[in-house]
Order: structure tokens, then sequence, then C-alpha cells
């Protein structure tokens, strides 16, 4: 039976032949528009209904890929790229703008950046679109072999090489929240797999069903049951929501210091007075006839890499500390730290820190960053690029020193914390050390590297995901924002805009019991899979002993 013959004559039938026997520049075309339409669905603008129109896109360009060799999988990878580099060109364009900060040094290499770092990524995409045409069928099973493909790819994308799960389709289900609570069950991997599988299924409806089928083999079958699902998860999501309620942790009181430094302050020496000034005025500053002052504070915040010094090798900063903090407060900043060992006046490699440091300005624990950002702070075969004339954007000589391990902070006066620094919530399942759980997450960072773009929008995104996988609150102090106290089901207590200098006061939410996905982490989403390519399989058998 011919293509043609097997669609219904309608409009929508029309529209999906002509993307199926597209070929050619045209259809790479086709694939990276519809990508890059597919970035919308990501925060700041959260337009996912969109995704109901691009993501039949994936399947025709697959259905069409059947003419191609080898089965059609060359072809069907081929389209999986230039979908992935539209969709990544699109939602990460903002990396381009931490190479004009350093323009003189780093400048040459925005445009560079720009596509390399997308094309990458795109190779997940296409291994994705590969792997789904490998388990093709010809019914509306075949949008489970693309949501199976899809969220295997994805999910290597999130681990392979250190892993960069930005964007990660299933941030789609995460607005409005009602959506995101599903992420308590089956985490970002299982609302990727929904996602695929939900926003592809208008696809089928360009199919002909068989002769004396029975109504499940009906078109309209697939997205009716998209729908359901969706309406599914936003009742579950707004039942839990609804049934519980907010609590905070007596007796805690956090302050948040959003200082809106620009970079060349931020790691210019000669800056120092200037950038110490600023922190210790905002952080005892006023906001209203509630608060007076940094005396009302429990714990104090300050972002990730607040220094441009070594904290602990300038006694006045310290001293400067120690008289700002009342008796009863803990500062917990970033900071870059040395290495223990003795290294002389001239330091070549160092850590991105967090310091816990008490009212009289002792040290109380420290937290060395674990996953480090590649070509930020640190280059891949660090020695032979160097050696050829790179270095990693934070300019420090031999990169940062990864920590040791995940480990929490005790605190004098507030619930034990996890100190995560910049990009390390961005990880699903692999944030909270086994045997650790803390009562609150705290995450510094510094995403005045991206400007005023959709990078600090999606990172925030990526974190709220994450308090509510694991049912603990996150509080998160950003340079140049988004600052913001998020409880364990992803509401946001308080927040600072981006670009706004300024001090955020909040009490701490209370933790609450372990969701599913914190107990036992990509299980469900492994039995999802699995289940949908056990149907697939069958579709398939079956379909080969009817010769269809």
């Amino acid at each position: 039976m011919s293509i043609a013959a097997r669609l219904h004559p309608t409009r929508l039938g029309a529209i999906g032949l002509g993307i199926i026997l597209v070929w050619g520049w045209k259809r790479a075309l086709i694939a990276l528009a519809a990508g890059a339409v597919s970035a919308l669905a990501m925060a700041p603008f959260n337009a996912w209904p969109v995704l109901f129109l691009t993501f039949p896109v994936m399947v025709w360009l697959v259905d069409g890929a059947g003419a191609g060799r080898l089965g059609g999988v060359p072809a069907a990878a081929l389209s999986g790229w230039w979908f992935g580099f539209g969709y990544f060109l699109a939602g990460l364009y903002w990396v381009g703008y931490a190479f004009l900060v350093d323009a003189d040094i780093f400048g040459y290499l925005l445009p560079f950046a720009v596509t390399a770092l997308p094309a990458g990524l795109a190779l997940f995409m296409s291994l994705g679109f590969a792997l789904a045409r490998l388990i093709w069928t010809r019914d509306a099973s075949r949008i489970l072999s693309l949501a199976v493909g899809l969220t295997v790819s994805e999910w290597l994308r999130g681990h392979v090489l250190t892993g960069f799960p930005w964007n990660a389709f299933g941030y789609a289900l995460t607005e409005p929240l009602a959506l995101a609570q599903t992420a308590s069950l089956i985490g970002l991997w299982g609302l990727t797999f929904l996602a695929v599988a939900i926003f592809a299924s208008p696809a089928v409806l360009i199919d002909q069903p068989p002769p004396r089928a029975s109504w499940l083999s009906k078109p309209w079958i697939a997205p009716a049951m998209a729908v359901a699902v969706l309406i599914a998860m936003g009742v579950f999501g707004t039942v839990r929501l609804a049934h519980e309620p907010v609590r905070l942790v007596e007796g805690v009181r956090l302050r948040l210091m959003q200082p809106n430094l620009q970079q060349d302050m931020k790691f210019n020496y000669s800056a120092k007075q200037a950038v110490m000034q600023k922190y210790l005025t905002l952080s005892d500053r006023a906001t209203g006839p509630a608060t007076s002052g940094v005396k009302d504070a429990t714990v104090l915040i300050w972002p990730e890499s607040a220094f441009p010094f070594f904290l602990t090798r300038e006694a006045d900063a310290m001293a400067q500390i120690a008289a700002l903090l009342p008796p009863g407060t803990t500062l917990l900043t970033g900071g870059v730290r040395p290495p223990d060992a003795p290294s002389g006046p001239h330091v070549t490699r160092a850590y991105n820190s967090i310091y816990s440091i008490d009212h009289d300005g002792s040290i109380l624990s420290v937290y060395d960053k674990l996953h480090l950002v590649p070509f930020g702070e640190y280059l891949p075969f660090q020695q032979v690029m160097e050696r050829l004339g790179f270095i990693q954007l934070t300019m420090l000589r031999g990169g940062y020193i990864p920590g040791q391990r995940r480990k929490t902070m005790e605190l004098p006066h507030a619930p034990k914390v996890l100190p995560l620094i910049c990009y390390e919530a961005i990880f699903p399942g692999d944030i909270v050390p086994p045997g650790e759980r803390p009562g609150w997450i705290v995450n510094v960072t510094n995403d005045g590297w991206f400007g005023i773009s959709t990078g600090p929008y999606q990172h925030l995104q990526q974190t709220r995901l994450r308090a509510i996988e694991e049912g603990l609150p996150i509080v998160r102090a950003a340079n140049t924002g988004i600052s913001a106290v998020i409880d364990p089901f992803g509401q946001i207590v308080a927040r600072l805009g981006l670009g706004v200098e300024g001090v955020l006061d909040s009490g701490l939410p209370s933790a609450i019991a372990p969701p599913l996905y914190a107990r036992v982490g990509d299980l469900p989403v492994a039995i999802l899979v699995a289940l949908a390519a056990i149907v697939v399989g069958r579709r398939r058998t079956k379909t080969t002993l009817l010769g269809r």
C-alpha cells in the first residue's frame, strides 16, 4: 500500500504527506524550523501548546525516512540532527553572551560557540530519531517508538561526557505548576517520555484506519488519550498542591543578597573594596518596617564566586564580615578557594566553593563544587589545549579543581543544608547524597555571564523541578538574578527579578516526606520505556505477520 493510500484525504493529511515526501534541503529546513519553534515551549515563554504543531513534524520526518537506505535509519538520524540543531540554537543562543564578558579575548569565538554547542547536542537528537526508526511501526504505536527513542537519547544527553540535560523536553510539562507535580513520581525523564508521546500524538490524525478496524485503531484515539493524560496530570497536581499546605521552619529567617554586579567587577582585584562595601551595605539594608537589616536574619546568603579575591587570604574582608554578622546569624557565600597545600603567592588552580561563616568570622564548613562546567571552569584535555593557546572563560590556568563528593552542611540555627553551585542543580537524581537527606537546598549561582536573556529563566525552571522531585525547598541566590525561595512543590515563595539589585527576606519552607522519585529514582521511567518498547515490538510483529 502506498503512503498516500494510507493517509486521510484531508488538509492535515496533505500537510503530513508533503512533509513525508519532501527530500533534500527542504527536508532539512523543515526539521530546522520545527526544532527552533519548539524552543518556545521552554522558559520564559512556556508556550508548550506549540509542540502539538512541531512534534508531529518529527513523526512525519521519520515516516518519510523509510524511503532511504538501510531502513531509513541514516535519513531519520539526519532529520533528527537538523531538528536538534534548530532546537538548541534557538534555546541556547544566550551561551554567546559569556564570550562578550572579555570580548577582546574571547569575542572571536562567539560564532563558533553559539553553533558548536547546538551542533554537538543535536547528535543526541539524531541518535533518538535513529533509535525510533529502528523500532518504527506503521500505526499509531509509532508515537511510542519516538517516545522511547527520544527518552533514551535525552537521558544519555544528561549523562554522557559529564552530561548537559538543559532544556530536556520534559520541562515543557512544568508550567502550569500543577502539571509539574508528576515529576514527584517519575522525574524529568518520565516527563520527557510523556511530553514526546503527548505532543506527537496529533501526527496519527492523518492515518487512514485499515478496513474493518476496531475502534481502538481509529486515528483520534491517540490524541484523545494524550489529552486524557494531560488532564489527569493537571488533576493530580491540583490535588497535591491543595492538600499539602506550605509550612515554614520555626525560628529561621533568610536574607538573600543580590548585588547585580557586572562581570568585570567580580573578577577584578582592584575592585575589592568597592565589591565588599556594596555587599556589606546591601546586606544590612532595611526593606521596610518589618525588617531593619541583617540582624533579623538567621542565614544570610551571598551568590556564587562572590569575591574578586581569595576570601581566606584577605584578613580585612573576613573582619568586615565578622563585624556585619550579629550573634546567631550565619553567612553562606560562594567564593573561589585556593588549594589547602601551600602554593606560593601565585595560585594556578583553585576550587569553586561555598563557605559557611559564623558571626565571629570563623569558617564552619566548606563545600567544593563537584560538577564543573566544561569550557567555563575547565577544558577537556586541559594541558594539551592550553599548549595550543586555549583557556576557559574563567581564565584560571590549569582550570578549577573538582570537589571530592557531594555533602551536606550543618548550620548552628537552621536545618542541615545541601549546597549546590550553579548548574549542579540541573541534574535530576544526582544532587542529594545517599543517607544525607537535608532539610533544604541552597543553590548559589552567577547567571550574570548570560546577561538579560532567556538563560537565567531556564535555569530557574530547572531548579524548581529539582524541588518537586526531591520534596525539598530550594533557596537560590544569584548575582544578577533570578534569586528565589522555592517550596518543595515548586511554588515560588519570594523572588527578585533578573537584573535587579536588592535583598530578599523570607522564611524557610519545611521539607516534606521524600516523594516517590526521591526514593526510587529513574526506576519508574525505566519501566515506562520498557513497557512502551514491548507494545511497539508486539505491534511490529503483528503487522509483519499480517503483511502490512
